[in-house]
């Protein structure tokens, strides 16, 4: 009950900023039109974008798609017909972490009341979520997959985000680091995923845990997660490709 009146107070918190905000449909347009050269420029990773244009533009594309991200509303899912299953590409470093399931253990910690650490047996004893959604690269392909794992949110319903928690990072096996937003972690789509297709998730899919969401592009989905950390700021490190000059925010 201690975790529910958290999140209703955030959500609460949130509509009420949202509210103070709010744009007329000129603005919008006027706003979203100049978000939009934002992102172009930061999916490029420019030099340009990351010195000039990212501290003015990205505050406000950040505000847009809070404004437009609806919190509790799950996203429309496809049947399992049309599931793609060559369309999901594989985008890695210069190598593949190999992790044995067997000893593998998902540190979640932070700003918590109750930090784990669990296997993938207590992964699996916990509630499937099964989702067929759409897979968008900022690259520019898009792929129907079906995900299994955890909600976020059944996970943060047994570590109790304290008060102040506003951020979630993730860190991966292979050195990829990320970070989201409190309300989109907890949205009941974002899984940490360990099916994929109906079967277990291949090795350089992410094996044994990813990041599955139909609300953030692809490069917010980190692979090979093995830590979950609360916090109640952002630091420097936002993300691995958003260092470089991509959204940090990267809502669909």
């Amino acid at each position: 009950m201690q975790f529910d009146k958290y999140i209703r107070n955030n959500l609460q918190k949130q509509l009420q900023h949202n509210l103070q905000r709010r744009f007329s449909r000129r603005q919008m347009l006027q706003f979203t039109g100049l978000s939009g050269l934002g992102l172009a420029l930061g999916s490029c990773g420019t030099s340009l974008y990351v010195d000039k244009v990212r501290p003015i533009f990205e505050p406000l594309n950040q505000s847009i798609e809070e404004l437009i991200l609806k919190p509790q509303t799950p996203v429309p899912e496809f049947p399992a017909s049309a599931i793609e299953p060559e369309a999901l590409l594989v985008n890695s470093f210069d190598f593949t972490p190999i992790i044995n399931p067997n000893t593998f253990k998902l540190v979640i910690d932070g700003a918590v009341d109750n930090p784990l650490q669990l296997s993938m047996s207590d992964m699996r004893s916990l509630p499937l979520t099964s989702m067929v959604i759409r897979h968008v690269c900022v690259e520019g392909w898009a792929a129907i997959v079906q995900w299994g794992g955890v909600r976020l949110l059944d996970l943060a319903k047994l570590v109790q985000p304290q008060a102040g928690a506003r951020y979630v990072y993730f860190e991966s096996a292979d050195g990829y680091y990320e970070s989201w937003d409190i309300a989109s972690s907890l949205h009941p789509q974002t899984l940490l995923a360990y099916q994929k297709n109906g079967e277990t998730i291949p090795v350089e899919n992410g094996a044994p845990l990813r990041l599955a969401s139909p609300i953030k592009l692809g490069y917010k989905q980190s692979k090979w997660v093995i830590r979950v950390t609360f916090a109640k700021e952002l630091s420097q490190r936002r993300g691995y490709w958003v260092d470089e000059g991509y959204e940090w925010f990267a809502g669909l």
